[in-house]
């Protein structure tokens, strides 16, 4: 349930930015197919990548885990 909340916060994030996969991964410093599979819950991201995530995404990362309303 986390990892699926996780992943559709950093999806909306993402969105909300008007960005890509593509964009966001090269952002966070990572692969575009490993930030895919992190946005559909099939990965499990360690701290050091959701902090690059948060970063690229300019929010804190409590701010990943932030329920969606």
């Amino acid at each position: 349930m986390i990892v699926r909340n996780l992943a559709l916060r950093i999806r909306k994030l993402r969105h909300d930015k008007g960005w890509s996969q593509e964009r966001l991964a090269e952002e966070a410093q990572m692969h575009r197919t490993y930030l895919g599979g992190i946005e559909v819950a099939r990965r499990n991201p360690s701290l050091r990548n959701l902090i690059r995530i948060a970063q690229a995404l300019g929010v804190t990362m409590s701010g990943l885990f932030e329920e969606r309303k």
